[in-house]
């Protein structure tokens, strides 16, 4: 049991200090992107939520147009997802905070999957 204890002890401390990094590695970021990260990250949790059949994991804010930044709003209509080894147009609406740390909320439409063939051209990979 001591050993137990003190293994979630290591786990929680390390934790803190991954998240406590990933922190600091944010702010060395300019507000605008560290806006896209923040909403990249809500808004691949957003989606897996409401739609169990995907599985994204990666998400892109400007593929075939540049995401708009205005100090607390990221909106995209030319954005991607990832799932299952496949590209979907995306365009969102995310809230950030004022210091840019974390995304509050995450609006969303999916939209046709990219064929492939026009991956290459649009930075996408499988």
């Amino acid at each position: 049991m001591k050993y137990l204890s003190a293994l979630i002890t290591w786990l929680l401390l390390a934790a803190d200090a991954s998240a406590s990094s990933l922190e600091q590695s944010l702010l060395k970021l300019d507000p605008e992107e560290r806006s896209h990260q923040a909403c990249i990250a809500r808004g691949i949790d957003v989606i897996n939520q409401a739609n169990k059949r995907l599985r994204v994991d990666r998400l892109k804010t400007s593929i075939f147009s540049r995401a708009k930044f205005d100090g607390t709003l990221v909106t995209s209509n030319g954005g991607a997802v990832r799932s299952n080894h496949r590209w979907y147009k995306l365009s969102f609406t995310c809230s950030v905070t004022k210091d840019q740390m974390k995304a509050v909320s995450f609006d969303y439409r999916l939209g046709n999957e990219i064929p492939k063939n026009e991956w290459e051209d649009l930075g996408l990979w499988e």
